[in-house]
């Protein structure tokens, strides 16, 4: 049994599957009748009107109406879309056992504990039939899915099958009898109501139960029935047109059979009892094939899907919904090629040629179906040979061989060799592995089926494997993925995942899809975390198409996944299918009944979404230009991704363009767009997008149309344009704004008109200072003079101290301000048709700007003639980096010595050209006064709940930040740390100051968060403010980077140890940023790594040049930008060839060219591969193997081969050789080399997700 869903309620005791939707309906004992999604696991409505227990339930077969029978004797018709009930039917005498529709009539048959069968129109809303004649409770009735008779099952121990054709030529009888008269109408119905109508007879009588018999039903195409009874059978019945027999009678249940049916699908019967069993009887052997027991639930109905291998089961604590059997048929595809089993055959199917063909017969497993216990298939295209995974006896296998031409010919295969074992599968040309659970080993065997090799799992809870490549399989243990080698028996790396059911490879081996029932993890060859997809519903399969996109399916839907998490829906389906290849726009796969389809699909959102995180700008170019896209996904998902400007392309909603040429700065069409609204809150937002970006025009413009006058005059005054401020002056006199007037007056430096304001405001006292102020003698005298004779004071004041405020005179005018340069992308130049799209390609441009210590001399003399100021002119190195006489006096003045590009003699003859409040319940009169409670610092709650280090330090608790430290990435030395921590707790808290009498002791020291908003709730408190943010320190990662070009190593060491520091203290808010930070973290640590290797080969350059070699040959593989792994490139190249290790030279002569380098370069390394390949040969034996994969050691910068045991630094993860365990780490000097850590923590949602795990 496959159980699919589940429920807890009270006693179940109707169920009826609806026959299109995903839908159950479940009546309880409680009186409630439940509407549940069986797929999405989720109560979907709940119906309680019937008092009492409802014990039949039953949905129409294509009208959006349920019918219910209960405890209360009352039948109700629902209709689900309107959520209520439309009517009750009332007759019967006692309690409704069953309802049921007619699959073409609009009839209900109803059976009750009065004894009697009634036939009902809902469409009328009568009763057209009662059917009397059992003489006990009448426990079920239904139709005949085809023939107008209706069986019926009763405690008087019989089953009774009724003939209703009179019923049905009565009702379809086109014009109808005559309509009596009410007389006539009367004394037949009352006849009906008490003795039963003529509309139905009795056809047969079945006897044979010992004791009441509880359930009933007919087969839904054969001659038959099936009933079970408190006698604890069940019992089959065949009938004909004149009679009706027992055919047989199986035993085995002990105790009362509650209900009984045949399967839609398969040639058996399902049978249910108190005995807290589901029992499965095969009809052809007459015995029982399967038991599934519960430990404390009877069993109480049945019900099956009209059209899929669904099964529900109600019992006295809720429901079950399952299948009997897996019906994913077992499949592998290699080429163009699928190989699959259907009907007990392997067949074979070509993609191309859409050619099927049956290969070999397979045993049937015991027990099952057609394709049932066939787990998966697992193909040698080596071989032709095919593994089959059983999942009888325990777990079994077949092997089989198969002939050369797959069948075509009619040659037969070897006999199949068997074996005992889970997840067999291939990892070699003539070996296959197994694991015996048993020994819990995993077993290596040959095609003759015989051991060759045992290994031992690499941990003790695997109980699965899957092939990983040639001698590799992925294990599954509890609860992750482990990467186990063969050949070495031991674990080559672990991802922590959920509970695996499928793992699909990508074409070239480079990227994994590991299915789990609702997640998809992708990652890379070596477990290296991609990307997790979370489903509600369950994933049923998946594969990979050309493009490197995983395209997988759930029940409902074709989806896609991209390696960086994007995922989104193709398409939906109808019913489940599983992918068996991807080419191009075609999904081909096999449905449950073991057919291949071929399924189109619009691939446009995913290629479109690939090019861009692959940054594809011409092909991303192309698909805007052609307008294929569209909707308003897409222009969200370009949004989210950083790309406002590619999204304004598809919009045609003046109010999202406005939002999305804001976010972008496109101030020419945000200003169009604002036209086109004429909205005052667009206006304002116009305004201060134009304001930064210093465009005043537009923001006079703005402010012009919001009428904002106040602003408006203030910008007169900061432009000085007096002419316009005037203007504002006679506006605010023209709208009566006092106010207005004064200040438009004030910044003039006119004095006459503020006089003149103040007088006219009726503020003479202040129009007599400011006239006095300011000189104006025969005003002030005048207004004195009204002072006095209005009895009130005049003023005394110094004239002396005051002086006339007048606004300051531009310097220059120009049109407009300097701009704020808002530079336009890739697709903001190539749209609006500034640039062409040829202008953006990858030239050499990219090397400019290289210089210091990349590098003394690069010219090598390779014997070529020709004109060195011209190879000079071409070479973008050959102006920056210095030569000749200079190389000594750098490597003398104690800075780094460059990449020591320097002449190489190669023969010419040899070389081509190329290139809270206070008292308690209120203060009485005379109370002493109670000061308020202290409330809780905020500082207290950023360390309540967070994990996040930044977090404590901020908030000053160090103690608390240096244990999160130690135990999350296993810190040890903190002094590096110091004046972060310091500088942190400065960050989050600022000082206002008091009263000025007060001095420092009234300053107010004020809490400074970050995010925060002025429509936040009061005391809301939000994450302290931090010194160091995600944006900056991309900033230095980008500082860093030009130090690098420019090649000054030591200062980008120090910059990357920085950003190492920086992010132990970070603190960001989502999962796509936790992600970038553990990206920037991986790249700081690799760039420190790396310089370090190459100040040590500086270092020693002189002294051991052998290991100067070596350390230039381990900073070519690691990881650092194109630009910088050129350059390592050409460094080795030139170094391995002076001393003569041609065959070392050459390789990184070809390792340059596929980086394809500028012309002169790639000339210059084309020349360089020539000579190396003519003597191939090193003279000079190194510790360096390039074609053994290796990780540089960050202690001894000494390479650890792969399959050789290292560790890793707790804190940045930089590697190590084991005998450094437990030293201080020489890259991040703080974390302990082999530590046990936890992890970097820098966001509140890592903490929250795990607690949901």
């Amino acid at each position: 049994m496959l159980t699919k869903f589940e429920t807890k309620s009270n006693r179940v005791k109707g169920l009826s599957f609806h026959p299109k939707r995903p839908w159950i309906l479940a009546s309880l004992h409680s009186g409630v009748v439940q509407l549940w999604d069986y797929r999405m696991g989720t109560l979907i409505d709940r119906f309680d009107e019937h008092d009492g227990p409802v014990r039949g339930v039953d949905f129409h077969t294509n009208q959006p109406l349920f019918v219910s029978g209960g405890d209360d004797y009352k039948i109700k018709v629902w209709n689900y879309k309107l959520r209520r009930c439309l009517f009750t039917l009332l007759g019967h005498l006692d309690y409704i056992r069953t309802v049921q529709f007619h699959v073409e009539h609009p009839w209900i048959v109803s059976a009750s504990d009065d004894q009697t069968i009634r036939i009902w129109n809902w469409q009328s809303r009568n009763c057209i039939s009662v059917l009397t004649g059992h003489n006990h409770y009448v426990m079920c009735a239904s139709f005949h899915l085809k023939d107008d008779l209706v069986v019926s099952a009763s405690l008087d121990q019989t089953v009774r099958v009724w003939d209703i054709v009179a019923l049905r030529k009565k009702v379809a009888s086109p014009g109808g009898p005559q309509r009596p008269s009410e007389l006539d109408l009367k004394i037949p119905q009352m006849n009906a109501d008490l003795f039963g109508g003529g509309d139905a007879v009795v056809k047969y009588v079945l006897e044979g139960h010992d004791r009441g018999v509880n359930w009933a039903s007919f087969h839904p195409s054969l001659p038959l029935i099936v009933s079970g009874a408190d006698d604890r059978q069940v019992k089959l019945w065949r009938m004909n047109d004149t009679k009706a027999w027992e055919v047989d009678t199986l035993r085995g249940h002990v105790n009362n059979v509650s209900c009984v049916m045949f399967h839609a699908r398969q040639d058996i019967i399902v049978s249910n009892s108190e005995d807290k069993s589901i029992r499965v009887w095969d009809m052809s052997k007459r015995s029982g094939a399967q038991t599934f027991r519960r430990e404390n639930d009877r069993f109480w109905i049945l019900s099956a899907h009209p059209n899929l291998n669904l099964l529900a089961a109600g019992h006295d604590s809720g429901m079950i919904v399952f299948k009997l059997e897996r019906e994913r048929p077992a499949y592998a595809s290699h080429a163009n090629m699928l190989y699959y089993v259907k009907d007990r055959y392997l067949r074979s199917f070509e993609f191309e040629s859409q050619r099927d063909n049956p290969l070999v017969s397979v045993r049937r497993p015991p027990g099952g179906g057609n394709n049932s216990g066939f787990r998966n298939l697992s193909y040698n295209p080596a071989e032709n040979a095919v593994l089959i995974n059983s999942d009888s006896e325990g777990g079994s296998y077949e092997l089989h061989v198969l002939p050369k031409d797959d069948g075509r010919s009619g040659e037969v295969g070897n006999e199949p060799r068997r074996g005992q074992g889970v997840s067999a599968t291939f990892i070699a040309r003539n070996r296959f592995a197994v694991l015996d659970k048993s020994t819990h080993q995993i077993l290596i065997k040959d095609l003759k089926n015989e051991v060759t090799k045992k290994c031992v799992p690499p941990d003790s809870t695997v109980d699965a494997i899957f092939y990983a490549g040639t001698g590799s399989l992925l294990c599954r243990a509890e609860d992750r993925m482990i990467l186990f080698d063969v050949q070495q028996r031991a674990a080559m790396a672990e991802i922590t995942t959920p509970l695996i059911k499928y793992v699909v490879w990508s074409n070239d081996m480079s990227l994994v899809a590991m299915l789990s029932k609702h997640a998809i993890v992708i990652a890379n060859r070596k477990l290296g975390h991609a990307c997790t997809v979370h489903e509600t519903i369950r994933v049923k399969s998946g594969a990979w198409d050309d493009r490197g996109v995983f395209i997988y399916t759930t029940l409902n839907h074709i989806k896609y996944a991209l390696p960086n998490g994007d995922s989104g829906i193709i398409r939906t389906l109808d019913n489940a299918v599983y992918v068996t290849k991807v080419i191009g726009n075609v999904v081909h796969c096999l449905d449950r009944d073991g057919k291949n389809r071929r399924i189109q699909i619009d691939s446009t959102e995913y290629v479109f979404k690939l090019a861009l995180v692959q940054r594809k700008f011409d092909q991303v170019l192309s698909m805007i230009k052609s307008n294929v896209l569209c909707g308003q996904s897409i222009i969200a998902y370009l949004q989210k991704k950083g790309y406002p400007e590619i999204a304004l392309h598809f919009v045609r909603d003046e109010q999202t363009r406005f939002a999305l040429a804001v976010e972008c700065g496109n101030i020419e069409v945000a200003l169009a767009a604002a036209q086109a609204l004429d909205e005052k809150e667009t206006w304002h937002k116009l305004g201060v997008e134009a304001l930064r970006q210093g465009n005043h025009q537009i923001v006079e413009f703005a402010y012009q149309k919001t009428k904002n006058f106040e602003r408006l005059s203030f910008l007169y005054l900061i432009t000085g344009n007096i002419e316009k401020l005037q203007k504002m002056l006679k506006i605010s006199e023209m709208r009566a704004d006092v106010m207005g007037q004064f200040h438009n007056a004030l910044y003039l430096g006119d004095v006459t008109e503020r006089v003149k304001i103040l007088e006219s405001a009726g503020h003479h006292p202040l129009a007599y200072v400011t006239a006095k102020t300011h000189g104006l003698e025969t005003d002030a005298e005048r207004i004195a003079e009204e002072l006095r004779e209005a009895g009130a004071k005049v003023p005394d004041i110094d004239a002396s101290v005051g002086e006339l405020l007048t606004p300051p005179e531009p310097i220059l005018k120009e049109d407009n301000w300097p701009l704020l340069t808002v530079s336009k992308g890739f697709f903001e130049g190539v749209l609006s048709g500034e640039v062409s799209a040829s202008q953006y390609q990858m030239d050499e441009s990219e090397m400019e700007g290289v210089g210091g210590d990349w590098g003394d001399g690069d010219d090598l003399d390779l014997g070529v003639g020709g004109d060195d100021d011209e190879m000079e002119k071409d070479d973008p190195l050959a102006n920056i980096l210095p030569g000749g006489d200079d190389e000594e006096d750098r490597s003398q003045d104690g800075s780094d010595a460059g990449w020591d590009m320097e002449d190489m003699d190669l023969p010419a003859a040899d070389l081509v050209g190329g290139s809270q409040p206070g008292s308690p319940t209120g203060i009485q009169a005379g109370e002493m006064f109670v000061a308020p409670s202290a409330g809780v610092d905020p500082r207290q709650k950023w360390t309540a709940k967070s994990a996040v280090a930044g977090d404590h330090a901020a908030a000053g608790e160090f103690d608390g930040a240096m244990k999160l430290l130690s135990r999350q990435l296993g810190i040890v030395n903190f002094k590096p740390l110091k004046q972060m921590f310091v500088d942190c707790a400065f960050a989050s808290t600022g000082v206002l100051p008091g009263s000025l009498s007060e001095g420092d002791a009234a300053k107010m020291r004020v809490i400074l968060s970050r995010n925060w908003d002025s429509s936040d709730p009061i005391g809301q408190v939000k994450p302290p403010n931090l010194l160091g943010t995600l944006p900056i320190l991309e900033e230095k990662l980008k500082q860093a980077y030009r130090k690098v070009t420019e090649g000054k190593f030591s200062d980008a060491l120090n910059l990357f140890v920085n950003i190492i520091h920086s992010i132990t203290l970070l603190s960001v808010e989502t999962r796509r940023e936790v992600d970038e930070v553990k990206e920037l973290l991986a790249i700081a640590r690799d760039y420190a790594v790396a310089l370090r290797i190459e100040l040590s080969r500086k270092e020693v350059a002189k002294s051991d040049p052998n290991r100067a070699a070596e350390l230039a040959a381990y900073f070519t593989h690691q990881n650092l930008q194109p630009i910088h792994s050129s350059l390592s490139l050409r460094s080795a190249m030139t170094i391995f060839y002076k001393m003569q290790n041609f065959q070392t030279a050459a390789g990184f002569s070809r390792r340059l060219l596929e980086l394809n380098p500028p012309a002169n370069v790639a000339t210059q390394a084309k020349q360089v591969l020539q000579v190396c390949e003519k003597q191939n040969k090193d003279a000079v034996e190194l510790n360096y193997d390039s074609r053994n994969p290796f990780v540089v050691c960050s202690g001894t910068l000494t390479p650890i081969y792969r399959g050789t045991k290292d560790l890793a630094c707790s804190c940045c993860g930089a590697k190590y050789v084991v005998e450094k365990k437990d030293a201080l780490c020489d890259v991040c000097n703080l974390g302990k080399v082999g530590a046990d850590a936890t992890g970097l923590v820098v966001s509140e949602t890592q903490s929250s997700s795990s607690s949901r795990r």
